[in-house]
């Protein structure tokens, strides 16, 4: 529930500090940093947590990137099955 709670926060903002998040939550900074550590380590939150600069800095997965690479490498693999069958049907 509360990593729900979190996300939502950050997907508002490219940055915020860990004292606002606290305040926003009514919880100490420590504990908010732990929180953020443990569920960003798992790969739950897409964020980095400066800690000398307290500051949540979110780092949103680029879809569109995502989508393109995966569309490159089925064309690669398209390609090389239509080179594999061409040089079957020419013997």
């Amino acid at each position: 529930m509360r990593i729900r709670a979190y996300a939502q926060l950050l997907e508002s903002y490219l940055s915020l500090t860990l004292k606002s998040m606290a305040e926003s939550f009514g919880v100490s900074q420590e504990f908010i940093d732990s929180e953020l550590s443990r569920f960003v380590a798992a790969g739950r939150l897409h964020c980095v947590i400066d800690k000398v600069g307290g500051i949540v800095v979110t780092n949103r997965p680029d879809t569109k990137n995502a989508q393109y690479q995966r569309t490159v490498k089925q064309g690669d693999l398209l390609l090389n099955r239509i080179q594999k069958l061409a040089g079957i049907v020419s013997m």
